[in-house]
Protein backbone atom coordinates (compact mmCIF):
# COMPACT_ATOMS: atom_id res chain seq x y z
CA UNK A 1 0.00 0.00 0.00
CA UNK A 2 2.72 2.35 0.81
CA UNK A 3 4.47 1.56 -2.05
CA UNK A 4 1.40 2.38 -4.37
CA UNK A 5 1.16 5.58 -2.38
CA UNK A 6 4.76 7.08 -2.61
CA UNK A 7 3.83 5.69 -6.73
CA UNK A 8 1.39 7.78 -7.37
CA UNK A 9 2.29 10.98 -5.21
CA UNK A 10 5.46 10.64 -7.58
CA UNK A 11 3.18 10.80 -11.09
CA UNK A 12 1.14 13.60 -9.06
CA UNK A 13 4.36 15.48 -8.99
CA UNK A 14 5.35 15.09 -12.31
CA UNK A 15 1.82 15.89 -13.82
CA UNK A 16 2.06 19.37 -11.85
CA UNK A 17 5.44 20.04 -13.20
CA UNK A 18 4.51 19.48 -16.85
CA UNK A 19 1.30 21.79 -16.37
CA UNK A 20 3.45 24.25 -14.85
CA UNK A 21 5.66 24.17 -18.20
CA UNK A 22 2.63 24.16 -20.87
CA UNK A 23 2.24 28.07 -19.68
CA UNK A 24 5.52 28.89 -19.83
CA UNK A 25 7.69 30.83 -22.83
CA UNK A 26 10.27 29.82 -24.58
CA UNK A 27 13.53 32.05 -24.32
CA UNK A 28 16.89 31.77 -24.04
CA UNK A 29 16.34 30.42 -20.90
CA UNK A 30 14.07 28.12 -21.60
CA UNK A 31 12.37 25.55 -23.70
CA UNK A 32 9.25 23.86 -22.70
CA UNK A 33 10.18 21.15 -25.25
CA UNK A 34 13.32 20.31 -23.56
CA UNK A 35 12.39 20.63 -20.01
CA UNK A 36 9.39 18.17 -21.02
CA UNK A 37 11.21 15.53 -22.16
CA UNK A 38 13.92 16.20 -18.74
CA UNK A 39 11.06 15.71 -16.70
CA UNK A 40 9.54 12.69 -18.38
CA UNK A 41 13.17 11.04 -18.63
CA UNK A 42 13.79 12.21 -14.44
CA UNK A 43 10.52 10.99 -13.39
CA UNK A 44 9.57 9.71 -9.93
CA UNK A 45 8.76 5.80 -11.52
CA UNK A 46 11.73 3.17 -10.36
CA UNK A 47 10.33 0.72 -12.10
CA UNK A 48 11.44 1.55 -15.93
CA UNK A 49 13.48 4.68 -18.17
CA UNK A 50 12.17 6.81 -20.20
CA UNK A 51 14.20 6.21 -23.22
CA UNK A 52 12.63 8.32 -25.58
CA UNK A 53 12.51 11.21 -23.85
CA UNK A 54 16.10 10.67 -22.95
CA UNK A 55 17.28 10.66 -26.44
CA UNK A 56 15.15 14.10 -27.24
CA UNK A 57 17.72 15.50 -24.89
CA UNK A 58 20.60 14.56 -26.56
CA UNK A 59 19.25 15.13 -30.03
CA UNK A 60 18.83 18.83 -29.04
CA UNK A 61 22.07 19.08 -27.22
CA UNK A 62 23.77 17.62 -30.46
CA UNK A 63 21.88 20.53 -33.02
CA UNK A 64 22.94 23.82 -31.58
CA UNK A 65 25.07 25.45 -29.08
CA UNK A 66 21.60 27.60 -28.14
CA UNK A 67 20.42 24.39 -26.48
CA UNK A 68 23.05 24.11 -23.62
CA UNK A 69 21.99 27.19 -21.46
CA UNK A 70 17.90 25.53 -21.65
CA UNK A 71 19.55 22.13 -20.80
CA UNK A 72 21.50 23.49 -17.60
CA UNK A 73 18.52 25.44 -16.33
CA UNK A 74 16.25 22.85 -16.57
CA UNK A 75 18.75 20.04 -14.87
CA UNK A 76 19.61 22.22 -12.38
CA UNK A 77 15.91 23.20 -11.78
CA UNK A 78 14.92 19.72 -11.10
CA UNK A 79 17.71 18.55 -8.91
CA UNK A 80 17.60 21.14 -6.81
CA UNK A 81 13.84 20.39 -5.96
CA UNK A 82 14.03 16.63 -5.77
CA UNK A 83 14.70 15.02 -2.61
CA UNK A 84 13.98 11.29 -4.45
CA UNK A 85 16.45 8.89 -4.88
CA UNK A 86 14.82 7.96 -8.32
CA UNK A 87 14.57 11.32 -10.33
CA UNK A 88 18.28 12.03 -8.43
CA UNK A 89 19.78 8.69 -9.92
CA UNK A 90 17.69 9.10 -13.66
CA UNK A 91 19.43 12.63 -13.70
CA UNK A 92 22.81 12.02 -12.96
CA UNK A 93 22.10 8.99 -15.61
CA UNK A 94 20.78 11.41 -18.23
CA UNK A 95 24.10 13.91 -17.67
CA UNK A 96 25.83 11.00 -18.08
CA UNK A 97 24.81 10.76 -21.02
CA UNK A 98 25.29 14.35 -22.26
CA UNK A 99 28.73 14.26 -21.96
CA UNK A 100 28.92 11.34 -23.90
CA UNK A 101 27.51 13.17 -26.57
CA UNK A 102 31.33 15.11 -26.87
CA UNK A 103 29.57 18.02 -27.92
CA UNK A 104 32.34 20.95 -28.25
CA UNK A 105 29.92 23.06 -26.03
CA UNK A 106 29.76 21.69 -23.37
CA UNK A 107 33.12 22.52 -22.20
CA UNK A 108 31.21 25.94 -21.18
CA UNK A 109 30.01 23.55 -18.09
CA UNK A 110 33.06 22.62 -16.93
CA UNK A 111 31.26 21.24 -13.64
CA UNK A 112 27.61 19.97 -13.01
CA UNK A 113 24.91 22.89 -12.75
CA UNK A 114 23.77 21.11 -9.56
CA UNK A 115 25.63 19.51 -6.64
CA UNK A 116 24.43 16.29 -5.37
CA UNK A 117 27.69 15.58 -2.80
CA UNK A 118 25.40 15.81 0.10
CA UNK A 119 22.34 13.98 -0.77
CA UNK A 120 19.79 12.23 1.52
CA UNK A 121 16.59 11.08 0.64
CA UNK A 122 13.77 12.77 2.21
CA UNK A 123 10.70 10.23 1.58
CA UNK A 124 11.99 6.95 3.44
CA UNK A 125 13.66 6.51 6.70
CA UNK A 126 17.98 6.57 6.23
CA UNK A 127 18.06 2.98 7.41
CA UNK A 128 16.45 1.74 3.83
CA UNK A 129 18.35 4.61 2.04
CA UNK A 130 21.71 5.07 3.22
CA UNK A 131 22.87 2.83 0.33
CA UNK A 132 20.93 5.01 -2.58
CA UNK A 133 22.37 7.93 -0.91
CA UNK A 134 25.99 6.91 -1.42
CA UNK A 135 25.47 5.05 -4.70
CA UNK A 136 23.94 8.88 -5.92
CA UNK A 137 27.21 10.78 -3.94
CA UNK A 138 29.88 8.99 -5.83
CA UNK A 139 28.20 9.02 -9.19
CA UNK A 140 27.72 12.63 -8.77
CA UNK A 141 31.02 12.82 -7.86
CA UNK A 142 32.69 11.18 -10.63
CA UNK A 143 30.54 13.10 -13.09
CA UNK A 144 31.45 16.34 -11.54
CA UNK A 145 35.08 15.49 -12.26
CA UNK A 146 35.02 13.97 -15.55
CA UNK A 147 32.70 17.11 -16.93
CA UNK A 148 35.49 18.99 -15.59
CA UNK A 149 38.22 16.91 -17.13
CA UNK A 150 35.99 16.65 -20.85
CA UNK A 151 36.12 20.78 -20.56
CA UNK A 152 40.15 20.41 -20.18
CA UNK A 153 40.51 18.03 -23.18
CA UNK A 154 38.21 20.37 -25.49
CA UNK A 155 40.16 23.69 -24.24
CA UNK A 156 43.63 21.48 -24.64
CA UNK A 157 43.10 20.74 -27.82
CA UNK A 158 45.49 22.80 -30.69
CA UNK A 159 47.85 24.03 -28.06
CA UNK A 160 49.78 20.71 -27.63
CA UNK A 161 53.77 21.63 -28.60
CA UNK A 162 56.22 18.85 -29.28
CA UNK A 163 58.19 19.36 -26.28
CA UNK A 164 55.72 19.52 -23.85
CA UNK A 165 53.83 16.30 -25.01
CA UNK A 166 55.01 13.90 -23.22
CA UNK A 167 54.46 15.66 -19.65
CA UNK A 168 51.00 16.57 -21.33
CA UNK A 169 49.53 12.59 -21.86
CA UNK A 170 51.72 11.86 -18.46
CA UNK A 171 49.07 14.29 -16.55
CA UNK A 172 46.10 12.93 -18.70
CA UNK A 173 46.84 9.51 -17.60
CA UNK A 174 47.00 10.52 -14.16
CA UNK A 175 43.79 12.05 -13.80
CA UNK A 176 42.09 9.17 -16.15
CA UNK A 177 42.92 6.93 -13.45
CA UNK A 178 41.88 9.11 -10.75
CA UNK A 179 38.40 9.24 -12.45
CA UNK A 180 38.79 5.03 -12.86
CA UNK A 181 39.71 4.88 -8.87
CA UNK A 182 36.21 7.21 -8.59
CA UNK A 183 34.08 4.89 -11.31
CA UNK A 184 34.74 2.27 -8.73
CA UNK A 185 33.80 3.62 -6.18
CA UNK A 186 29.99 4.12 -7.66
CA UNK A 187 28.53 0.41 -6.59
CA UNK A 188 25.47 -0.77 -4.52
CA UNK A 189 26.24 -1.51 -1.15
CA UNK A 190 22.34 -1.86 0.21
CA UNK A 191 20.71 -5.32 -0.06
CA UNK A 192 17.64 -3.65 -1.33
CA UNK A 193 19.36 -1.80 -4.28
CA UNK A 194 18.47 -4.50 -6.58
CA UNK A 195 16.04 -2.63 -8.49
CA UNK A 196 15.88 -2.13 -12.25
CA UNK A 197 16.94 1.21 -12.22
CA UNK A 198 20.24 1.00 -9.82
CA UNK A 199 21.17 -2.06 -12.70
CA UNK A 200 20.32 0.38 -15.60
CA UNK A 201 22.22 2.78 -14.07
CA UNK A 202 25.70 0.24 -13.03
CA UNK A 203 25.18 -0.68 -16.92
CA UNK A 204 26.27 2.94 -17.63
CA UNK A 205 28.97 2.74 -15.41
CA UNK A 206 30.47 -0.35 -16.77
CA UNK A 207 30.56 0.58 -20.43
CA UNK A 208 32.25 4.10 -19.00
CA UNK A 209 34.98 2.03 -17.08
CA UNK A 210 35.43 0.26 -19.96
CA UNK A 211 36.07 2.88 -21.97
CA UNK A 212 38.54 5.01 -19.33
CA UNK A 213 40.18 2.16 -18.58
CA UNK A 214 40.65 1.13 -22.35
CA UNK A 215 41.80 4.79 -22.42
CA UNK A 216 44.88 4.35 -20.05
CA UNK A 217 45.74 1.26 -21.95
CA UNK A 218 46.34 2.69 -24.96
CA UNK A 219 48.35 5.89 -23.57
CA UNK A 220 50.41 3.88 -21.75
CA UNK A 221 51.14 1.46 -25.19
CA UNK A 222 52.20 5.47 -26.50
CA UNK A 223 54.25 6.12 -23.24
CA UNK A 224 56.05 3.21 -22.72
CA UNK A 225 57.61 3.98 -26.77
CA UNK A 226 58.15 7.28 -26.04
CA UNK A 227 59.95 6.75 -22.78
CA UNK A 228 63.13 5.80 -23.93
CA UNK A 229 66.73 5.90 -22.57
CA UNK A 230 67.15 9.33 -23.61
CA UNK A 231 63.90 10.50 -21.33
CA UNK A 232 64.74 12.88 -18.84
CA UNK A 233 64.62 11.45 -15.34
CA UNK A 234 61.14 13.14 -13.78
CA UNK A 235 59.44 11.66 -16.81
CA UNK A 236 60.61 8.28 -16.27
CA UNK A 237 59.68 8.63 -12.51
CA UNK A 238 56.39 9.69 -13.21
CA UNK A 239 55.98 6.69 -16.03
CA UNK A 240 56.79 4.18 -13.61
CA UNK A 241 54.78 5.74 -11.16
CA UNK A 242 51.48 4.97 -14.06
CA UNK A 243 52.18 1.60 -14.99
CA UNK A 244 52.31 0.04 -11.42
CA UNK A 245 49.25 2.03 -10.61
CA UNK A 246 48.00 1.00 -14.14
CA UNK A 247 48.45 -2.85 -12.54
CA UNK A 248 46.87 -2.52 -9.59
CA UNK A 249 43.89 -0.94 -10.48
CA UNK A 250 43.60 -3.48 -13.26
CA UNK A 251 43.51 -6.10 -9.97
CA UNK A 252 40.95 -3.93 -8.33
CA UNK A 253 39.09 -4.18 -12.12
CA UNK A 254 38.71 -7.49 -12.09
CA UNK A 255 37.16 -7.70 -8.53
CA UNK A 256 34.73 -4.93 -9.20
CA UNK A 257 33.50 -6.87 -12.87
CA UNK A 258 33.29 -9.55 -10.31
CA UNK A 259 31.20 -8.24 -8.08
CA UNK A 260 29.15 -6.51 -11.00
CA UNK A 261 28.72 -10.06 -12.31
CA UNK A 262 26.71 -11.34 -9.17
CA UNK A 263 24.80 -8.59 -8.71
CA UNK A 264 23.04 -8.67 -12.13
CA UNK A 265 24.65 -5.97 -14.02
CA UNK A 266 24.01 -7.27 -17.67
CA UNK A 267 27.21 -5.30 -19.11
CA UNK A 268 29.44 -6.97 -16.68
CA UNK A 269 28.50 -10.63 -18.35
CA UNK A 270 31.45 -10.27 -20.43
CA UNK A 271 34.37 -9.64 -18.22
CA UNK A 272 37.97 -8.80 -20.01
CA UNK A 273 40.68 -10.78 -18.63
CA UNK A 274 42.91 -7.80 -17.11
CA UNK A 275 46.81 -9.09 -17.44
CA UNK A 276 49.57 -7.50 -15.55
CA UNK A 277 51.91 -5.14 -17.03
CA UNK A 278 54.78 -7.38 -18.24
CA UNK A 279 58.24 -7.08 -15.63
CA UNK A 280 60.07 -6.13 -18.60
CA UNK A 281 57.76 -3.36 -19.43
CA UNK A 282 58.74 -2.00 -16.24
CA UNK A 283 62.07 -2.97 -15.62
CA UNK A 284 62.74 -0.98 -19.12
CA UNK A 285 61.33 2.17 -17.19
CA UNK A 286 63.34 1.60 -14.39
CA UNK A 287 66.44 1.35 -16.18
CA UNK A 288 65.64 4.64 -18.35
CA UNK A 289 65.83 5.97 -14.81
CA UNK A 290 68.83 4.34 -13.62
CA UNK A 291 70.17 5.88 -17.08
CA UNK A 292 69.54 9.08 -16.20
CA UNK A 293 71.07 8.89 -13.19
CA UNK A 294 74.63 7.05 -14.93
CA UNK A 295 74.79 9.86 -17.42
CA UNK A 296 74.74 12.63 -14.75
CA UNK A 297 77.15 10.70 -12.80
CA UNK A 298 79.88 10.71 -15.86
CA UNK A 299 79.21 14.07 -16.60
CA UNK A 300 79.89 15.37 -13.36
CA UNK A 301 83.02 13.15 -13.11
CA UNK A 302 84.28 14.47 -16.64
CA UNK A 303 83.53 18.01 -15.56
CA UNK A 304 85.74 17.00 -12.19
CA UNK A 305 88.32 15.80 -14.91
CA UNK A 306 88.68 18.55 -17.26
CA UNK A 307 89.22 21.02 -13.84
CA UNK A 308 91.84 19.05 -12.93
CA UNK A 309 93.47 18.99 -16.48
CA UNK A 310 93.31 22.85 -16.59
CA UNK A 311 95.33 23.35 -13.76
CA UNK A 312 98.50 25.64 -13.73
CA UNK A 313 101.28 23.08 -12.87
CA UNK A 314 104.37 23.97 -10.86
CA UNK A 315 107.43 22.42 -10.94
CA UNK A 316 109.04 21.80 -7.78
CA UNK A 317 113.15 21.50 -8.59
CA UNK A 318 113.11 24.66 -10.81
CA UNK A 319 110.27 26.42 -9.35
CA UNK A 320 109.23 27.57 -12.68
CA UNK A 321 105.94 27.22 -13.81
CA UNK A 322 105.00 25.75 -16.70
CA UNK A 323 101.61 25.60 -18.57
CA UNK A 324 101.61 22.92 -21.46
CA UNK A 325 99.10 22.48 -24.09
CA UNK A 326 99.05 18.96 -23.03
CA UNK A 327 96.78 18.97 -19.99
CA UNK A 328 94.37 21.89 -22.07
CA UNK A 329 91.99 19.25 -23.63
CA UNK A 330 88.31 20.20 -25.25
CA UNK A 331 86.08 17.39 -26.27
CA UNK A 332 83.07 17.18 -28.38
CA UNK A 333 80.11 17.12 -26.16
CA UNK A 334 78.55 13.81 -25.84
CA UNK A 335 75.32 13.47 -28.19
CA UNK A 336 72.73 10.74 -27.76
CA UNK A 337 70.49 9.91 -30.71
CA UNK A 338 67.72 8.14 -31.68
CA UNK A 339 65.80 6.40 -34.43
CA UNK A 340 62.33 8.80 -34.67
CA UNK A 341 59.49 6.13 -33.71
CA UNK A 342 56.43 6.96 -35.44
CA UNK A 343 53.45 5.97 -33.94
CA UNK A 344 50.30 4.30 -36.49
CA UNK A 345 47.54 4.79 -33.88
CA UNK A 346 45.01 7.41 -34.45
CA UNK A 347 41.78 8.38 -32.98
CA UNK A 348 38.77 7.28 -34.97
CA UNK A 349 35.39 8.09 -34.23
CA UNK A 350 32.21 5.46 -34.32
CA UNK A 351 28.83 5.30 -32.94
CA UNK A 352 27.48 2.82 -30.54
CA UNK A 353 24.48 0.83 -31.42
CA UNK A 354 21.72 2.42 -28.76
CA UNK A 355 20.08 -0.60 -27.74
CA UNK A 356 23.54 -1.87 -25.59
CA UNK A 357 22.72 1.29 -23.74
CA UNK A 358 20.16 3.52 -24.66
CA UNK A 359 21.76 6.63 -21.90
CA UNK A 360 25.02 6.53 -23.43
CA UNK A 361 26.25 6.63 -26.75
CA UNK A 362 30.21 6.34 -26.67
CA UNK A 363 31.42 8.31 -29.96
CA UNK A 364 35.35 7.68 -29.36
CA UNK A 365 36.59 3.76 -28.97
CA UNK A 366 40.29 3.08 -27.76
CA UNK A 367 41.89 0.91 -30.71
CA UNK A 368 44.62 -1.39 -29.50
CA UNK A 369 47.42 -1.45 -32.10
CA UNK A 370 50.43 -1.87 -29.92
CA UNK A 371 50.96 -5.55 -29.35
CA UNK A 372 53.04 -4.69 -26.14
CA UNK A 373 52.28 -4.10 -23.51
CA UNK A 374 49.12 -6.18 -23.57
CA UNK A 375 47.37 -4.24 -20.58
CA UNK A 376 43.60 -5.25 -21.38
CA UNK A 377 42.34 -8.00 -23.84
CA UNK A 378 39.08 -9.56 -24.29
Amino acid sequence: MMKLWKRASGALKDRKSLFSISFSRRTSFRNPDLDSAIIHATSHDDSSVDYHNAHRVYKWVRSSPVNLKPLVHALSSRVNRTRSWIVAVKALMLVHGVLCCKVTSLQEIRRLPFDLSDFSDGHSRPSKTWGFNAFIRAYFSFLDQYAFFFSEQIRGRGKKSHQDSVDQELERIEKLQSLLHMLLQIRPMAENMKKTLILEAMDCVVLEIFDVYGRICSAIAKLLIKIHPAAEKAEAVIALKIVKKATSQGEDLALYFEFCKEFGVSNAHEVPKFVRIPEEDIEAIEKAINGVKEKEETKDEEEEVEEEKSIILVERPEFKTIITDKWEVFEDDYCFTCKDIKETDQDKDYNVDPSLLPLIVIDEPVYFTYTLPDLITF
